[in-house]
């Protein structure tokens, strides 16, 4: 069961979205650091095929945003982030949903 494509699937996905939320908060802590360029997760096209190949494992890249920065060089756009946090979110609880709700029929065959 642990080595099943899906629930490597949703491993894989929590991991991304872990290390999203993690990148959205080192952003938000940098807003007003010049010269910093917002970082992006990037990991669902890569999971996608992984999925087609059968295997639904994949790591998480993290890369510089290559938006237009305001004078002093910095990119991150705080109502951006603020998108991206609620987005990333509500994905991550439905991705615990979706493993809880395995759990909960494992627990269920093994009482029987």
């Amino acid at each position: 069961m642990f080595s099943s494509v899906t629930f490597m699937t949703m491993s894989s996905a929590l991991d991304g979205l872990a290390l999203r939320q993690r990148v959205i908060a080192d952003n938000v802590a940098n807003v007003q650091t010049p010269g910093f360029r917002a970082g992006r997760v990037s990991f669902e096209a890569s999971l996608a095929e992984a999925v087609k190949g059968g295997s639904g494992a994949v790591i998480p890249q993290v890369q510089r945003s290559l938006e237009p920065t305001r004078l002093d060089g910095n990119n991150v756009n705080l109502d951006t982030e603020t998108l991206l946090n609620i987005d990333t979110n509500l994905r991550y609880q439905l991705a615990t949903q979706a493993i809880d709700g395995t759990f909960s029929k494992l627990r269920t065959a093994m009482r029987g």
